[in-house]
């Protein structure tokens, strides 16, 4: 584990690997860095990845309040971390995230986002804050799995009993963070400033909106491109993004 510092001071820890043009794993919600190792471990025979615990996870630090701008400079000083520039791969909530930096200018020179997914209503934020600052962080994980992800109740009622229970409540306060960036129509609005080449990547065996928003930011993006994995589903499976993913970094 290597760490670094972003703007407002917090720490910000990640994972180094491989050698070659550096790429950068940005994970979702109720991630943290060990998300993207499998990944990492694949892409590492190829390019240098650094995968990170984004702020409020793991073993990086957070800040008493938040905002986008915070996690942005975060990924700003992992790709100085990185040696100035790098690839960025952006997956679920971290898609918008990537998408967000590159508008407001990062040097990230490739953009692939896996998975992205469609404007949430801002409604969920304060919700989700309200669940975390009573204490509710199992309600929390259950209302963004419902009311944000779509799982069936008798899927989220099973899930409560899961081995990895514990560490969603844990990250519950991030999934504050998470709803924030999936309701800021801003980024959306901001698309035609992203300069560098895009993929947006689907799974065809996921949730059909997914598909419908990889070719819409594919249609808005001026470097855009989308692509359906078939088989794929919004889980990351090295052995069907890794070939398609390669080549695009490659260039």
């Amino acid at each position: 584990m290597k760490k670094t510092t972003s703007r407002d001071g917090t720490t910000i820890a990640f994972d180094q690997t491989g050698q070659g043009a550096p790429v950068i794993l940005v994970m979702g919600a109720f991630n943290d860095r060990t998300t993207g190792a499998p990944l990492a471990a694949h892409l590492a025979r190829r390019f240098t990845v650094l995968a990170y615990d984004r702020r409020g996870r793991g073993d990086s630090g957070d800040a008493a309040t938040y905002a986008i701008d915070r996690e942005v400079e975060d990924l700003d000083a992992v790709i100085q971390a990185a040696g100035g520039a790098a690839a960025v791969f952006g997956y679920s909530s971290g898609a918008p995230l990537a998408l967000a930096a590159a508008a407001r200018g990062l040097a990230i020179t490739r953009l692939a986002l896996y998975e992205a997914p469609p404007l949430q209503p801002a409604e969920h934020t304060q919700a989700l804050a309200s669940l975390v600052a009573a204490g509710r962080r199992g309600d929390a994980v259950e209302y963004f799995q419902r009311r944000m992800v779509g799982i069936p109740d008798e899927v989220v009622a099973q899930l409560r009993h899961a081995p990895f229970r514990p560490a969603l409540e844990a990250m519950a306060h991030t999934l504050v963070y998470d709803a924030t960036i999936v309701a800021d129509g801003r980024i959306t609005a901001a698309l035609a400033e992203v300069r560098q080449p895009a993929l947006a990547i689907a799974g065809g065996a996921g949730a059909p909106v997914m598909r419908q928003v990889a070719e819409t930011l594919a249609a808005q993006l001026p470097g855009g491109r989308a692509v359906t994995i078939e088989g794929a589903t919004h889980d990351i499976a090295p052995a069907l993004l890794v070939p398609v993913l390669e080549p695009f970094l490659d260039g």
